[in-house]
């Protein structure tokens, strides 16, 4: 499904939420027990590397780009949304965030040892799956540890609202494990882990770990 102009519906609609999202999800984490653990795992991947920087790509307003520094990590955080990054920089001053974008990434060739992109790769159509992932492979290092975590299932809706009521213009794509982890393969990563939580009836989280 071809989607015109999502980056752009994307950054205007997490501008339009950022503060109430960093409101809602603030303290989010500390009841999400399987959350922590898959990020405790990416933690002890990326140090059985070597450690070294590692980018939360879609970090919106860096909640848990401070709680990978939390647990010993070099990590910094990466969004689209201008307002995203504000709020990142206001609540986790100490940290580091940029705007960006993950289809084309202001990090040199072999730059990270972890890349994580939790539940930002939702709203990436499936055409430009694949520009994301090269752009994942690129700056990652051999190695290097990729976490990826999203909506199972299959699907898409759009999203018009969200996050305190506010207007919102994105579409919100759910995959199964096996479709992310064959594209991972196909851009040249390793998966080592592929899994599904389900957190609720009727929702289902998926992850995956990978590395170039």
């Amino acid at each position: 499904m071809r989607v015109p102009g999502w980056l752009d519906d994307i950054r205007t609609s997490y501008d339009t939420v950022a503060a109430s999202y960093a409101d809602l999800l603030r303290d989010a984490l500390a009841g999400e027990p399987f959350q922590r653990g898959v990020l405790a795992l990416f933690a002890e991947l990326v140090r059985a590397r070597g450690a070294g920087p590692v980018a939360d790509v879609g970090c919106g307003p860096g909640r848990i780009t401070a709680h990978l520094h939390h647990i010993g990590l070099d990590a910094f955080g990466i969004d689209l949304s201008p307002a995203m990054v504000e709020v990142a920089r206001r609540d986790h001053p100490g940290l580091r965030f940029e705007v960006g974008t993950m289809t084309r990434l202001d990090l040199t060739d072999g730059e990270l040892t972890g890349l994580l992109a939790w539940f930002s790769l939702i709203h990436v159509p499936d055409e430009e799956v694949p520009v994301v992932f090269a752009e994942f492979h690129r700056v990652l290092r051999p190695g290097g540890v990729v976490l990826l975590a999203f909506h199972g299932g299959d699907g898409s809706r759009l999203k018009t609202q969200g996050y305190g009521g506010h207007p919102m213009n994105v579409h919100v794509h759910h995959r199964p494990t096996g479709r992310v982890a064959a594209g991972l393969r196909a851009a040249g990563f390793t998966v080592e882990a592929e899994l599904a939580h389900h957190p609720a009836p009727d929702v289902t989280g998926g992850f995956v770990f990978a590395h170039r």
